[in-house]
């Protein structure tokens, strides 16, 4: 059996990119409810009135740049490089902001995801 590996910030875009990247790392073979993936941002934000809901937990880490999440009635929080947040399911968020200037490299913990 073949060991899933990486890197993180291998094959980042130079420039700026018409919507964000998303690639799944790796999953839990046995249970199919945990799911890693890399997202690539590039000034790309949630569009306005629009709020993720999801019917599983999130954990998401900032690796690299920055960018602000809205939780639905809180403020925006920023987070930078080794910031993190776990959202819970059914908790309503959206991304207000990821840095223009450099890529915003999200590590994103899906937990309880049904395939």
């Amino acid at each position: 059996m073949t060991v899933p590996a990486g890197n993180l910030l291998a094959g980042l875009p130079s420039g700026s990119l018409p919507g964000e990247i998303f690639a799944t790392l790796t999953e839990a073979a046995s249970s199919g409810t945990v799911r890693i993936e890399r997202i690539l941002s590039t000034g790309q934000a949630s569009p306005d009135g629009f709020w993720y809901d999801q019917g599983w937990d999130e954990f998401v880490l900032v690796f690299q740049g920055a960018a602000r999440l809205q939780l639905e009635g809180e403020a925006e929080r920023t987070l930078g490089p080794g910031d993190w947040m776990m959202i819970p399911a059914k908790r309503r968020h959206r991304v207000a902001w990821t840095d223009p200037a450099a890529p915003t490299v999200w590590l994103a913990v899906h937990i309880g995801e049904q395939n």
